[in-house]
């Protein structure tokens, strides 16, 4: 246990508040108690009464009556949350705001992308642990499992989502739901059912909850169904677990929890856990760790002179009150100590709404959903496996630009949506479960195209060739023709080619009647399409807008293009484009999404090749595929990582609730730079653009 006389010894004489109601509030007033001037106690879901012997009161009165420093009696997550919540009053009114651990809470946090700093256990050291102890318990929260959200609180504000999805509003819910947990848990353990019913009929409020007949069992029902689905096992916590039952040891589980036992039981049956010997629930014996719950763990074993070992991430609740009972205490991190450890990685900043906390708390549960980052000797942090990078870093800002392109093209009552070949691959897929999510039918078209087979076909003038040979080419003017027009030059006639002309022009002849072929052919592809009367929505991921520009030429219909970013919107200003962009090169915020674009074009493909004309009966022509088996593994797999966040992320945030944060998920899609990518297919794939004669080794581009 720290010594807090030792840790706030400097800071005795200043007026002092603690913040939060919890058992970390009373164990530290039971050791500063007549120590310091103590002025009151803090919360963000009370404001009045008395609790421990001190009056609760709100943050303006504690600044009038002098306060200068505040220490925050949390845990290190839901301090962060508290220093964003008060930080800038308390720098306003210069007050110091430090936790139990004498961090200064006001200090800028510094990122970091490795653990060597941080100590921690090895599963080595925790296997000897077991090894050496006859009866093993396991906290079950953060533990064994963990919630794909960011804070705890956050299954309670999904809980007044949903309330207000069905039309039913209550003031202050989260509030009153959290305040009512505090005060029923000063003096016992109580069940989520209890924590209800004390707050639909609190006196501390004017009002009594009596609204379209919802009850303290359908409110503890509703919010133990959201919970469920954000559960998530800590796999090699599971697994080890699984590992001392299959050897015949004993296991409980020991939890402070407002579920029952049937409760906490359908958790371990949904994490493939069974075999242990019992579930001990504080709600169930109405106290908790700290208090009688491991001597009600010993008392299982009574006439047993046994050696126990609890496993849990709680240093107070799970390791000094654990010794505190004469029982070994061993530490795990959570995942999101390990998040806080790392600084936030330059995401956590970004928590403004529950969407947002959603996608950070899939990100960490993924990322930290093991403990054991002390295991290499680096102590790096480190994406091992293609999918992961396609969850982790590619997914949050696809599937952003995907919910923006949903709505706008809703907005402007576009008739065809296509999403052309092979960007618009995975994005019509993502389209696709947007479109069901919304309740709505996707009609959208995956058109087959490319900058090749647009050019090939839209040649019809000297300014178009010029457009074309502006684009400069990495190879010598008969690669660029060969490449670009399918012409091999040293076939051609003296005819064919005009000695007046230079560069592309020199061939123009030859080239605009190819294209005139090419272009037959292609509209026999377009005539068999359905196409809607009214405005044709075309998606393109990074471009000027040159294929969107001869694809025109060959529909009535007027094309809106819908890009992830456009190129040199100002050189295009001249070609009565109409383009609208997720997000504007020209701004200082896309600064490093335009760096960074590459590696989302690189996995933003289809298994196919590319296509670079038609036949005579319509039918697209490949070209010969350049790319390496394990090259289309790979990228399939991270598609397959972003497919499985967007379902994810649309199964648990509500629908009212999902948003765009574009600078959470660019933060996200930049940690590709900072933390070590261990996958060496990916590694080894390469970025790819035969229009240009270009290819970049993807270690170059990272």
């Amino acid at each position: 246990m720290p010594d807090f006389i030792k840790l706030f010894e400097k800071y005795k004489g200043k007026k002092t508040a603690v913040y939060g109601l919890g058992a970390e509030t009373e164990n530290l007033l039971s050791q500063i108690n007549g120590r310091f001037e103590i002025i009151g106690l803090l919360d963000s879901f009370r404001e009045s009464g008395t609790l421990y012997g001190h009056q609760i009161m709100p943050l303006d009165a504690a600044a009038g009556q002098g306060v200068s420093l505040i220490i925050v009696a949390a845990r290190p997550a839901s301090c962060r949350a508290i220093a964003k919540r008060i930080g800038e009053t308390c720098r306003e009114r210069g007050i110091e705001l430090i936790d139990i651990r004498g961090c200064n809470l006001l200090q800028p946090v510094n990122e970091t992308y490795d653990f060597t700093k941080l100590s921690g256990i090895t599963r080595k050291e925790l296997n000897e642990k077991i090894e050496k102890a006859d009866i093993v318990s396991f906290d079950l929260f953060d533990t064994l499992v963990m919630r794909r959200t960011l804070y705890a609180e956050d299954v309670i504000e999904l809980v007044n989502c949903r309330l207000k999805a069905d039309n039913i509003n209550i003031d202050n819910f989260c509030k009153r739901r959290l305040g009512a947990e505090k005060e029923l848990s000063k003096d016992a353990a109580p069940t989520l059912e209890e924590i209800y019913r004390h707050m639909l009929h609190n006196d501390a409020y004017e009002d009594t909850l009596e609204v379209n007949g919802i009850t303290a069992e359908k409110l503890a029902k509703l919010e133990w169904d959201i919970d469920y689905n954000l559960l998530i096992s800590r796999e090699e916590i599971c697994g080890i677990l699984r590992g001392i039952v299959s050897n015949g040891g004993k296991v409980y589980i020991v939890s402070d929890t407002y579920y029952n036992k049937e409760q906490l039981r359908e958790i371990l049956n949904k994490c493939g856990i069974d075999g242990y010997t019992d579930i001990l629930a504080s709600s169930d014996y109405k106290t908790g760790k700290r208090q009688g719950l491991f001597d009600i763990l010993k008392a299982c074993e009574k006439g047993r002179d046994s050696n126990f070992l609890h496993i849990g991430d709680d240093i107070a609740a799970d390791v000094e009150s654990a010794r505190s009972h004469g029982i070994e205490g061993c530490l795990l991190y959570s995942a999101s100590e390990l998040l806080d450890a790392a600084g936030g990685l330059g995401i956590q900043k970004y928590d403004a709404s529950v969407s947002d906390r959603i996608k950070l708390g899939m990100f960490v549960s993924k990322i930290f959903n093991s403990p054991f980052w002390f295991e290499n000797e680096d102590r790096r942090i480190k994406v091992k496996s293609s999918y992961d990078i396609g969850y982790l870093m590619c997914a949050p800002i696809i599937c952003d630009f995907v919910l923006w392109l949903y709505k706008k093209v809703n907005e402007q009552s576009v008739k065809n949506i296509w999403f052309g070949a092979r960007d618009g691959y995975l994005i019509k897929k993502i389209y696709a479960l947007t479109a069901e999510n919304y309740g709505t039918d996707d009609d959208s078209l995956y058109f087959l195209t490319s900058r090749t087979a647009a050019v090939r076909s839209g040649m019809q003038s000297d300014e178009d060739i010029r457009y074309v040979d502006g684009m400069k080419f990495s190879g010598t003017l008969e690669d660029s023709l060969y490449n670009r027009f399918g012409i091999d030059a040293s076939v051609l006639d003296e005819k064919d080619i005009s000695s007046k002309e230079t560069g592309l022009l020199k061939y123009k002849k030859v080239i605009i009647d190819k294209a005139a072929a090419a272009r037959a052919n292609y509209l026999k592809y377009v005539d068999r399409l359905n196409i809607k009367d009214g405005d044709t929505a075309f998606f393109d991921f990074v471009a000027k807008g040159t294929t969107q520009m001869y694809v025109q030429r060959l529909v009535k219909n007027r094309l809106k293009g819908f890009y992830f970013m456009q190129l040199e919107p100002e050189n295009m200003l001249d070609k009565g484009l109409d383009i609208q962009a997720f997000y504007d090169i020209r701004d200082e915020s896309s600064c490093s999404v335009f760096e960074n674009y590459y590696i989302i074009e690189t996995i933003l493909t289809a298994p196919h090749p590319t296509v670079i004309g038609f036949d005579e009966a319509g039918n697209p022509i490949y070209a010969d595929e350049s790319r390496k088996e394990s090259d289309i593994k790979c990228f399939m797999a991270v598609q397959e990582g972003i497919l499985d966040y967007y379902r994810r992320y649309l199964a648990l945030c509500p629908v009212a609730e999902q948003g765009i944060n574009k600078d959470l998920s660019a933060a996200c899609l930049g940690l590709i730079r900072r933390i070590q990518i261990a996958d060496k297919d990916f590694l080894s794939m390469a970025v790819e653009d035969a229009f240009f004669n270009r290819m970049t080794a993807m270690p170059d581009i990272i």
